[in-house]
């Protein structure tokens, strides 16, 4: 029910999948498997932080939140509100930007208040944690093949994962770059969806 709340409230078409916010690296196989690791590295290196894996979803991830894919985006937020949220639960939290699908995401809760507030109802909760030190979407990066593939540029540089990874990732390494202009639904839904 709250699932499906999100993609209603954000107008967010059910074939765009969501991120899934995890506590700490110790739950990273809560909600995947068959984790590279490439991918540990990069998740021991810049979690908490503005870094989204994709990885190979397990079976109970429910199907709604990776739109009936068999892959799952997860990340650890760097943010002390964010983070002292997750640890009172005891389930990874599926969450997108606070904004209306195809709209610039927010950077304060304001912003939120101003994209989503008529949305929302009396007993919702817009938390205020100050406004947002980095401005822009997470890097998401793919672990599902032998060489991590860059799906969406963001505040982890592609120079940075170069660095961590000790390799020079090749064109085919670093997704469509024409795809690269918007959020992570603008990218990742299937392209006869768009």
């Amino acid at each position: 029910k709250a699932i499906k709340k999100i993609f209603e409230t954000k107008k967010r078409p059910f074939f765009n999948p969501l991120i899934v916010h995890i506590k700490n690296i110790d739950y990273l196989d809560v909600v995947a498997q068959n984790i590279p690791p490439k991918a540990y590295l990069l998740a021991q290196h810049f979690w908490p932080g503005p870094l989204t894996l994709l990885l190979d979803k397990r079976a109970d991830v429910p199907n709604i939140i990776t739109a009936d894919k068999p892959t799952v985006a997860v990340r650890i937020p760097n943010h002390p509100m964010a983070l002292a949220l997750l640890q009172q639960l005891n389930f990874p939290l599926a969450a997108p930007s606070a904004n209306r699908f195809g709209h610039v995401s927010p950077t304060s809760s304001a912003d939120v208040q101003e994209e989503l507030g008529q949305f929302l109802l009396p007993e919702d909760t817009i938390l205020n944690g100050g406004t947002s030190i980095v401005g822009i979407e997470s890097t998401i990066i793919s672990c599902t093949t032998s060489m991590p593939k860059i799906l969406r540029p963001g505040a982890v540089t592609i120079e940075q994962v170069e660095s961590l990874l000790k390799t020079k990732l090749s064109s085919e390494n670093l997704g469509n770059p024409t795809r690269f202009s918007g959020s992570f639904e603008k990218h990742y839904a299937p392209k006869t969806k768009v």
